[in-house]
């Protein structure tokens, strides 16, 4: 399996998270990519490529440009307004207030901010776009034929929005590919997220259409981030009814249950039979992750990599969250390894 990586992941190199009332250095960080890397050394999965270059037209095709022109221009308009600090959303349009877009860079922020905790910092904008080029030129490798690829990714991209960004994501990675993957010809493709966030960008991105069907394991909203999304009842809208899949599960969910969703979700993808399958591939589900509550060990890991690859489909992994940083290596390349069966 090829992986697709840029050093330029590092440029997005935040000090400042809002967390539990304090900031505090984010959870989301360049080491993350070290271990990682250290780790596809070590038991020589495949070789390691660099990202080609795209324009925008990819990312304008999932996002809007409003928003696309506010994150690269935020970090300058922040300096510019005198402040000293990064960019953190300071005021948002709650309930009841207007959904104007504000001039000044203070209320741009929030209006485009899903949460309080992300900063913007310099260097953010250009680690972003070079991660959905990361993701893109691994979705190249499929659609040219291969049967898998990984995508490196950071920022990592499944909170996005299409004009929404916050829990550390700025660009929507997998959902960018899962429309290349159609605008190429394909005329279905999944995204399975296994992230134990909820992915609600993606969600929303597509939760109107029947093309992309989402599937999503993840921590009950009712006591974990987003919170405000990723309910079971939440099955899609119009043409998009019944192709929007959610699996909440409560704190201290163990590999044992998770499969059981997994089992479910997969049996699913089967009736749909997509051309291409994109994996959302978080690995925060793992027990000693500092900001979730699920259970996974590290062998579980390399257990559903292989249940997977029992789908025969293109899949494409897109790298997402994980924070327990110093085995997000082992965890990451064992999911990898059980797909390629080593």
């Amino acid at each position: 399996m090829q992986t697709v990586y840029s050093p330029k992941h590092a440029l997005r190199n935040a000090r400042t998270e809002l967390y539990g009332g304090e900031l505090v250095p984010p959870f989301e960080c360049p080491e993350r990519m070290e271990h990682v890397l250290k780790q596809l050394h070590a038991v020589q999965l495949g070789t390691v490529l660099p990202p080609d270059d795209f324009d925008l037209a990819p990312v304008l095709r999932v996002h809007d440009p409003d928003f696309i022109e506010f994150l690269e221009t935020c970090w300058e308009d922040w300096r510019k307004a005198g402040y000293r600090g990064e960019a953190i959303p300071t005021i948002i349009p709650a309930r009841g207030m207007q959904q104007r877009i504000p001039r000044h860079v203070e209320g741009r922020l929030g209006y485009y901010a899903l949460a309080m905790e992300t900063s913007i910092s310099d260097g953010t904008w250009e680690a972003a776009r070079t991660s959905a080029n990361v993701a893109l030129t691994a979705q190249k490798l499929i659609h040219d034929g291969q049967d898998s690829a990984f995508a490196l990714c950071r920022p990592p991209g499944h909170h996005a929005a299409s004009d929404m960004f916050g829990g550390y994501c700025f660009i929507n990675n997998a959902a960018i590919c899962a429309q290349a993957f159609i605008d190429q010809g394909a005329d279905r493709v999944t995204i399975l997220d296994v992230d134990f966030h909820h992915g609600n960008g993606t969600q929303t991105i597509f939760y109107g259409r029947s093309d992309v069907m989402y599937c999503s394991l993840h921590g009950d909203p009712k006591d974990a981030f987003p919170h405000f999304l990723g309910y079971a009842d939440e099955t899609g809208q119009g043409s998009g009814h019944g192709f929007n899949h959610n699996y909440p599960m409560a704190p201290g969910t163990a590999y044992s249950s998770w499969k059981g969703a997994l089992v479910d979700a997969m049996r699913k993808i089967a009736d749909y039979s997509p051309d291409a399958l994109i994996v959302s591939l978080g690995v925060d589900t793992f027990e000693r992750d500092p900001i979730s509550f699920f259970r996974l060990k590290s062998e579980d890991f390399k257990h559903y990599g292989g249940l997977l690859s029992g789908l025969q489909i293109p899949t494409l992994f897109v790298m997402e969250g994980g924070y327990a940083v110093e085995e997000i290596g082992i965890n990451t390349i064992n999911v990898l390894q059980g797909f390629e069966g080593s």
